[in-house]
């Protein structure tokens, strides 16, 4: 029996036998994989709930990834209990989460904004989630801010401050080039790499992360709203928004492939909300205007092709910068999402 098994089991052992049900927790260090145990509370019936732990050795930190339990405490720090001691095991000394695998990706659990929708690549979890993790001994890392737009035009200031910018700074803007779709990718994984190194929980974006996303969004990429920012002819940042697909795979709710892709198709066609999910600029172009620059790039084309309503995010709750610069576009905070850590 693998050792994680063993310690999940072991720290189960205390609860009701008719309490456990199958379920799972995969646990992974540094590419490792730790071990699967199937555990899961029988009464109500759900289905099967995975956890993941993944780690970053520099900062002996395991990531948390997928977090998912029934309304037990008892039972999710139990497998909590089991995935911290098999990872003391293995020289750990904190964990941090969820990162579905790593801040790259889907992060955090949603905190505030229950009464709407997630977009397409945000997580959402049931209200009870915030209080089973602190239940067991997890605390507050970092907040991560989601906005919307608050209207269809952006503030008169706003365009007349990045017509300045533009010419100031001689910097031009382009769509992204469909026929160069694999240079243009590694263009963006370069800008996002450089320009986030300097963020709280940064970790790089790899050629397979990257890859592995472009193979997911291609087929829903819009050239037009993914922009890039160049001056003199080279790149200094870029965006990237896609529409928002959950809106059309909300209409197929059983996951049927028929008659269910008819009427994703169907609904694809009238979507009309965007996420900004990806924008990266150069430090040294930083503070000058350009990410504005590129939002008001992405409104534009968006508002051309019939899009409303646009998510922004997610920003760190003290990017400062950020915050102020998306407020001054017209954006509110809707929704905030919760990373938590813990000593192991």
């Amino acid at each position: 029996m693998p050792e994680l098994e063993k310690a999940a089991i072991a720290s189960l052992s205390s609860l009701a036998p008719t309490a456990i049900a199958p379920a799972t927790l995969v646990v992974y260090d540094a590419g490792y994989i730790g071990g699967l145990t199937t555990l899961l509370h029988d009464d109500p019936p759900c289905p099967q709930l995975p956890a993941a732990i993944t780690t970053v050795t520099p900062w002996l930190t395991a990531y948390c990834s997928a977090v998912k339990s029934v309304d037990d405490a008892a039972v999710s720090s139990a497998l909590f209990a089991a995935a911290a001691g098999w990872l003391r095991g293995r020289g750990r000394e904190r964990m941090r989460g969820p990162l579905n695998p790593s801040i790259n990706d889907e992060a955090g659990l949603l905190v505030e904004g229950f009464s709407t929708p997630s977009v397409l690549m945000m997580p959402h979890n049931p209200r009870y989630y915030p209080s089973l993790v602190e239940a067991a001994g997890f605390r507050k890392a970092k907040d991560l801010l989601a906005f919307q737009s608050t209207g269809t035009l952006l503030p008169e200031r706003l365009v007349a401050a990045t017509d300045v910018v533009r010419r100031r700074y001689r910097v031009s803007l382009r769509p992204m080039d469909m026929r160069r779709f694999a240079e243009e990718v590694a263009l963006i994984q370069r800008l996002f790499n450089a320009g986030w190194e300097r963020n709280w929980g940064y970790v790089p974006l790899t050629d397979r992360e990257i890859d592995h996303l472009a193979g997911q969004l291609k087929p829903l990429v819009v050239p037009q709203l993914v922009a890039f920012a160049e001056a003199e002819g080279e790149p200094i940042g870029f965006a990237a928004a896609i529409p928002d697909f959950n809106v059309a795979l909300r209409k197929n709710p059983s996951g049927r492939l028929f008659p269910g892709i008819l009427k994703i198709l169907w609904a694809s066609r009238r979507i009309t909300r965007l996420r900004v999910l990806l924008l990266g600029v150069l430090p040294a172009w930083q503070a000058r205007g350009v990410d504005a620059l590129l939002y008001r790039h992405i409104w534009d084309h968006g508002r051309a092709k019939g899009f409303d309503w646009a998510e922004a995010g997610w920003i760190l709750e003290d990017n400062h910068a950020m915050i102020n610069g998306l407020t001054r576009m017209g954006f509110e905070v809707y929704k905030t999402y919760r990373i938590y850590e813990r000593p192991i």
